[in-house]
């Protein structure tokens, strides 16, 4: 085994709870485990359970992110073989006081939910099944397939999302406006020394730049699905951009001097994210953004508003 392990939150990690919520799935877990990849067959045989059961607990088990499943030939014609990613789970039930249901405000965005864009190739986008549109193309940003997007990339340019601004809506004061992602530099191949300027704006005030420092695929990311190539793009750094009071933070650094009172939210009824590259940037290296099912980070694009009590 590989010694891979997630850290599951009770209040968010609702599919990963729900699939570990039945005997008979974590009895395929379990065998999964003893066996490495085991073909849909072979499992309920062993379990001695009907293929139909055992088909509708591997699907709920892959929707929560705890199974990959594959087709591969067989003597005759194809057979579904699953295998466990995790070795361990660890439910996590501590919580820093602040980080209370009452005053924080949680959005996750889709990642090919984007609103407006703009990019130059190479660029590309791919689900977990498989590649969206046509490679270093920049009109595949604008099929509507895109909506499905796990991993989107490209040189210079900019994609924008566009939250809802809640806490306008409920009428409430802003301790800080935290947005969080995984992301990494973008070069043909991978290079872990590529290092890449990459800039976060909101409501079109610059909040200042985060420079990744390469590309990586030494390894394969915990989640990228097994189709994708190994020479590719495999995982990013989760980065955190916080702006409060006081100035602009990532990972808990300050940035800039960019505060909230400088974003003036409660004039605007959305909060415009754009995530960029400048052409003209000192290290113009292009960016990965990874969505759920790929990479090390089962998240897509979270927006979180702390509000003040």
């Amino acid at each position: 085994m590989n010694g891979k392990f997630i850290i599951v939150d009770p209040l968010k990690d609702f599919r990963v709870i729900k699939g570990l919520a039945s005997p008979t799935r974590v009895s395929i877990l379990t065998l999964l485990h003893e066996n490495g990849p085991t073909n849909v067959n072979v499992i309920a045989e062993r379990l001695e359970l009907p293929q139909s059961s055992v088909s509708t607990n591997v699907r709920i088990l892959e929707e929560a992110g705890l199974i990959k499943t594959e087709s591969r030939k067989a003597r005759k014609g194809m057979q579904k073989v699953c295998r466990a990613i995790y070795d361990e789970l660890v439910v996590n039930f501590q919580h820093e006081a602040p980080a209370t249901a009452g005053n924080m405000i949680d959005v996750s965005m889709p990642l090919g939910l984007y609103s407006h864009c703009e990019v130059t190739s190479p660029c590309g986008i791919c689900s977990t099944e498989g590649i969206i549109g046509l490679l270093d193309v920049p009109s595949t940003f604008l099929e509507p397939e895109r909506m499905r997007a796990s991993l989107l990339w490209f040189t210079s340019g900019y994609v924008e999302y566009q939250f809802p601004n809640n806490a306008k809506v409920l009428k409430s004061d802003l301790e800080a406006i935290e947005l969080s992602m995984e992301l990494s530099s973008e070069v043909p191949g991978t290079n872990t020394n590529w290092p890449s300027d990459i800039t976060v704006s909101l409501n079109g005030t610059e909040l200042g730049g985060w420079i990744s420092p390469g590309d990586f695929g030494d390894k394969r990311g915990l989640l990228t699905p097994d189709w994708w190539k190994l020479k590719g793009s495999q995982y990013g750094m989760l980065k955190t951009w916080s702006v409060t009071r006081s100035g602009t933070f990532v990972d808990g650094v300050k940035i800039s001097g960019v505060t909230l009172g400088d974003l003036d939210l409660s004039a605007h009824g959305s909060i415009r994210v754009r995530i960029e590259v400048r052409a003209d940037a000192p290290h113009p290296g292009g960016v990965n953004i990874f969505g759920r099912g790929f990479g090390n980070y089962d998240q897509d694009i979270v927006l979180q508003l702390r509000r003040r009590l």
